[in-house]
């Protein structure tokens, strides 16, 4: 009998098999939880609707969740505080007439297909397409529709879990993406100019770093390294690490390239370099000269253009405009923050919140 474990075409085969049940596992969870945000947002409604037109209080929410409870004990999600959350949902997103005017059951859409979510139809199918707890998170931590939308497309373009998604809501990503002054549009042609656009950051938030106030570029670029996976959360979805000092040869002499890496989207080879000063112009030269480099010996005919990010410690926006404007190769300019922590040594020395309020009790009597 033929060993079929050692078979290449039954492996194969089976490969197939596999990424087809896959595939229709994922397709199930999504019909899942369109249904039940489709039941989510009718009862909401019915809430708000009852509670505008009949003489019961709010004290028919909990009777109402036991009720259903009751009815269907199978089912999860008729708390009276769930409850009080899809009025909240419907409220919250009904502000948008766009939305208001839409009936949820018209939310099937093929998985993939990309939305607008500033269109009447984009933004009901945007919010079905995120779990019901993430769309709790949103709703929690903002106020304003339109950053809401950014969240919900950035959930379903990267495929965030609830903590990245808090994370991101948290450092203000929505106030932060697409904000570098670069040269895109003069070196790139659309729409990868537009894309390219999208992967910056400006400021860069890394508060996952302990530094002292007078750090270094190899200890900023240590602490990134220690902390990879972070600073590969900072970066954005798509990026992929290739190497650190990164060696190039040119006409026999050696340089070396801060962090080197790929861009799964773009298809395209980013340089970055790390300064822990405010830009100079000289800054965007030499990074103009790594990415020719780079093109040059690493690129191959299937990259993309490459690309360069210059991350200081501050910058003067019209300098970074002057010093870009002619040169040939796509960089984007951004600055970084992080949070002073303190030495070890120094904060054992330095008196506690208890000790300052006695102190300033002696001084008052």
């Amino acid at each position: 009998m033929t060993d079929l474990a050692s078979n290449d075409d039954y492996r194969d085969w089976i490969v197939s098999i596999k990424s087809q049940v896959q595939g229709s596992q994922i397709k199930a969870a999504v019909a899942v939880n369109y249904a039940m945000l489709e039941l989510y947002w009718f009862l909401g409604e019915q809430i708000i609707e009852r509670q505008e037109t009949a003489k019961w209080g709010d004290g028919f929410l909990k009777q109402m969740g036991k009720d259903l409870s009751s009815e269907f004990p199978e089912m999860k999600g008729f708390s009276h505080r769930n409850l009080k959350y899809m009025r909240q949902w419907v409220q919250f997103w009904s502000g948008i007439p766009e939305i208001g005017q839409q009936a949820v059951a018209h939310l099937n859409i093929p998985t993939g297909q990309q939305l607008d979510a500033s269109s009447p139809e984009g933004a009901p199918q945007l919010v079905a397409r995120i779990p019901w707890g993430h769309n709790l998170r949103i709703m929690e931590k903002l106020s304003d529709p339109a950053d809401a939308f950014f969240y919900v497309q950035k959930t379903i373009e990267n495929n965030w879990s609830r903590a990245v998604l808090t994370h991101q809501i948290e450092s203000g990503l929505h106030l932060r993406e697409g904000n570098a002054v670069d040269n895109f549009e003069a070196t790139l042609p659309k729409p990868e100019s537009d894309l390219a656009r999208q992967v910056l950051r400006d400021p860069y938030n890394f508060d996952f770093l302990t530094l002292t106030e007078r750090h270094n570029e190899r200890e900023l670029e240590d602490g990134l390294m220690d902390q990879l996976t972070k600073f590969l959360l900072e970066l954005g979805a798509g990026f992929a690490f290739v190497g650190r000092q990164y060696k190039i040869n040119v006409d026999g002499d050696e340089y070396s390239i801060d962090l080197l890496f790929y861009h799964l989207k773009l298809h395209s080879y980013v340089v970055i370099e790390l300064k822990v000063d405010k830009f100079k112009p000289e800054y965007a030269g030499k990074l103009n000269f790594y990415i020719s480099a780079v093109d040059s010996q690493v690129r191959t005919e299937a990259d993309g253009p490459t690309l360069g990010i210059l991350i200081c410690k501050s910058k003067s926006d019209i300098t970074v405009e002057y010093s870009l404007r002619d040169l040939s190769k796509p960089i984007g300019v951004s600055e970084y923050q992080i949070t002073e922590h303190l030495p070890d040594d120094l904060r054992s020395s330095l008196p506690t919140i208890e000790q300052i309020e006695i102190e300033l009790g002696n001084v008052t009597d």
